[in-house]
């Protein structure tokens, strides 16, 4: 079976035990991943109950990176319900459960208590990273940019298909001689742009580094903005849009997340 990208970065985290970023590397993965979660019966309407398991008393959820996993595991068809792993973090993190993710199926396998998954809810939840500015005098190359955060940025955009054509990276310089950073994205989709923002927030959040904020802004192609920060910045190219889905599975909205029963 291939390996997944859960897989390549708790593999890190194991060789790094110490290593904060590894770990933060890690969550950063498993928010962004589709989980499969086993479930006790088909779901009704927005409501799924999940198969749990106690382990000293503490109920957890069985969720896999992949639907073969779960299969896997299962030895049979069983029902389940796709999610988004920030989606399913914050509703085990509400209901006092922990997580079971790829259990004996692959080197990934780890049992994550609720402390793990409420800290995760709370982490994507806090955002501040990245932030709406006043529009600088100057425009430059960018600098100083740590490759964690560039690295981050990078992982976080790819996933991002769709919602804007491309973005970049520049430099700034303000009136009173204050420098810092813009990242605009160029030809968003209008209702994306505050995913967008959440994205390039969690992107700084997870990279590690103390990299404090990153302005966000949002231009259209071709326009002046566009055109100026094009020829200075770094470009971060979108994947294509991938083509819809044709059933909305649970979960598949992260602002209309199922119940929980």
């Amino acid at each position: 079976m291939a390996e997944t990208e859960l897989d390549r970065m708790h593999a890190v985290m194991e060789n790094g035990v110490e290593d904060g970023t590894a770990r933060l590397g890690f969550y950063h993965a498993l928010a962004d991943t589709q989980l499969f979660l086993l479930l006790t019966g088909e779901p009704t309407g927005d409501d799924i109950r999940p198969q749990t398991y106690d382990v000293e008393g503490v109920p957890h959820a069985l969720a896999f990176d992949t639907e073969d996993r779960l299969a896997e595991f299962t030895g049979a068809a069983a029902p389940y319900a796709a999610l988004p792993g920030r989606v399913l973090a914050g509703m085990l993190a509400g209901a006092g459960a922990g997580l079971g993710l790829n259990l004996g199926v692959a080197t990934s396998s780890i049992l994550l208590p609720p402390e793990a998954l409420e800290w995760l809810h709370e982490t994507l939840g806090q955002g501040g990273g990245a932030e709406g500015g006043a529009r600088p005098d100057a425009l430059t190359p960018p600098g100083n940019v740590p490759q964690a955060v560039l690295n981050a940025l990078d992982a976080k955009l790819a996933r991002a298909g769709g919602l804007a054509s491309h973005a970049c990276l520049a430099g700034t310089r303000y009136a009173g001689g204050e420098t810092g950073h813009l990242l605009v994205f160029i030809g968003a989709v209008q209702s994306a742009e505050a995913a967008l923002t959440r994205a390039v927030s969690e992107a700084l959040t997870f990279s590690g580094v103390e990299a404090g904020t990153l302005d966000v802004g949002f231009a259209d192609l071709g326009s002046a903005l566009a055109q100026r920060i094009e020829r200075v910045g770094l470009r971060f190219d979108l994947p294509k849009p991938e083509t819809p889905e044709q059933r909305a599975a649970p979960g598949s909205d992260p602002d209309k997340p199922p119940k929980l029963r």
